[in-house]
């Protein structure tokens, strides 16, 4: 199965956006063909509609009412009006899509037009809490994480029928999420509800975008929540993801996983069923532009963490990689994420270089500078990386040899070899380093020696010829400029 090529829309924006061009309301159900047409051209197989689902009052409130938001809206939207904002899209009070959004039968629409198109639509799962608005806080409140007394102050609350304390959503390295309740995930009751939410969600999508997976592991909630007891004691044997996955998949076996997660928790989730986790540890060191450090991590892990990762330079928590990174610099960690195996995941406006990002409350863009030449950038190697293997055929990292002695640039490489139809292959080659930098990359291609082997470089008018015997006892010779990048398609002379 090809690599998929994730596109994350934040989905309220870019409805407005639409309607604003228009001149008329746009709604999942009427978006312009031209839309879905520049995804497939783009070389797009998901889609990811980032919060579709129903928000309310009360968790808007909380948008509302923080110096600190307020302050972030204005830096990315001047003269914002309250009619600007909406609760976050992970305070859900309902799993229907807004009316306002073109309700569940806009829903419908969009994904029939998009899989008519060979892509994929994907939608969020968050598993760790409800918003504040949610009828389960009145109506099934032993679903959630609560006590009799009164909570610490670290741990926010909703007070619910007199004498219930029901815990604010929680990642145990910050602040409660106070437009959240927090599920408790050690009562099988919770579990089964979830279950049957998840699946309903699959009914109407591809795949899901599951938020902060790693806090339902059994070992992470029962640290997080250890101060306050379940209302019963269960042991319930089997983890969460494990039966979640096992049960969507048992009726639709193409259906895709992906888990936001941190902490190195990736391979543990991964092995429970998860079709990719976010490769946070990549992001972090292509944003701090350590050449080596990236080396190193994907070097370090098995191919089969890195073909089961999701490798990103932004998404909507992160800054915008055109706010980092220069625009040579930009290129060069563009490529690697998309010429690795596993998913590659791209970003609303990361494709045009915005700058600005905006928070998940705002429901409007805001004109902005732009880095220039990212556009560019991305058409290129969007359209060049489609005529190859990548992420189509067998992708396999090498390993870098030193060019000579007490040489150290190898360590700036990072170099992919992928095929799908032999004898051709192709090579994705970036050095990472703001300097010169030189290697030797050991080919794994059998019987190299066959031939002399002609390499174009799809991403300049570059054509070189290099012996087959060479390539086979020593490895193809690299000598790349600071930042330096190759899309070598490699075929044998005639």
């Amino acid at each position: 199965m090809p690599d998929p090529l994730l596109y994350e829309i934040n989905t309220r924006c870019w409805l407005r956006h639409l309607s604003e061009r228009a001149a008329r309301p746009i709604t999942l159900g009427d978006v312009p063909e031209s839309e879905i047409s520049e995804w497939r051209q783009a070389g797009f197989t998901h889609i990811w509609l980032m919060g579709v689902w129903t928000s309310g009052p009360l968790a808007r409130a909380t948008a509302l009412k923080y110096p600190g938001l307020r302050s972030l809206y204005s830096d990315t939207l001047p003269g914002w009006t309250e009619a600007d904002i909406a609760a976050s899209p992970y305070a859900i009070a309902d799993y229907r899509v807004s009316d306002v959004l073109g309700g569940e039968e806009g829903l419908g629409q969009i994904r029939q037009r998009l899989n008519h198109h060979g892509l994929k639509l994907v939608l969020d799962f968050v598993p760790n809490h409800l918003g504040l608005d949610h009828p389960w806080i009145r109506e099934q409140p032993d679903l959630f994480v609560q006590t009799s007394i009164e909570l610490p102050e670290t741990f926010a609350q909703v007070t619910v029928a007199g004498t219930r304390r029901l815990a604010h959503g929680k990642d145990p390295n910050v602040a409660a999420w106070d437009d959240t309740v927090q599920l408790d995930y050690r009562l099988s009751a919770t579990r089964s509800t979830m279950m049957e939410v998840i699946q309903s969600i699959a009914e109407r999508c591809d795949g899901v975008r599951c938020d902060m997976a790693m806090l339902l592991l059994d070992d992470v909630f029962a640290s997080t929540w250890r101060h306050f007891p379940a209302i019963n004691k269960e042991i319930l044997g089997v983890e969460f993801w494990a039966a979640a996955i096992s049960a969507v998949k048992q009726k639709q076996p193409s259906f895709l996983f992906l888990a936001e997660t941190y902490w190195g928790l990736e391979a543990r989730l991964q092995a429970l069923g998860f079709d990719y986790t976010y490769d946070k540890e990549l992001y972090d060191r292509l944003a701090a532009k350590d050449a080596s450090g990236v080396q190193r991590h994907v070097l370090g892990k098995s191919p089969e963490f890195i073909s089961h990762s999701a490798h990103f330079l932004e998404n909507h928590d992160e800054p915008r990689i055109a706010s980092l990174l220069s625009l040579a610099e930009h290129r060069a960690a563009a490529l690697v994420i998309l010429g690795l195996p596993g998913m590659r995941f791209l970003h609303d406006g990361q494709l045009e270089g915005a700058r600005n990002r905006i928070p998940v409350q705002l429901l409007a863009r805001s004109p902005e500078p732009r880095q220039a030449g990212a556009k560019q950038i991305y058409e290129q190697l969007l359209t060049a990386l489609g005529a190859t293997a990548v992420g189509q055929g067998h992708g396999e990292l090498l390993r870098p040899r030193p060019a000579w002695a007490e040489n150290p640039t190898a360590e700036n490489f990072v170099i992919v070899q992928w095929q799908e139809q032999p004898p051709a292959f192709d090579l994705v080659v970036v050095n990472l380093a703001p300097h010169r930098s030189q290697c030797f990359a050991p080919l794994s291609i059998p019987n190299l020696a066959r031939g002399d082997w002609i390499l174009k470089d799809l991403l300049s008018e570059d054509k070189f010829v290099r012996a087959g015997d060479g390539l086979q006892n020593q490895g193809l010779y690299l000598d790349m400029a600071a930042h330096g990048v190759h899309l070598l398609h490699c075929q044998l002379a005639e």
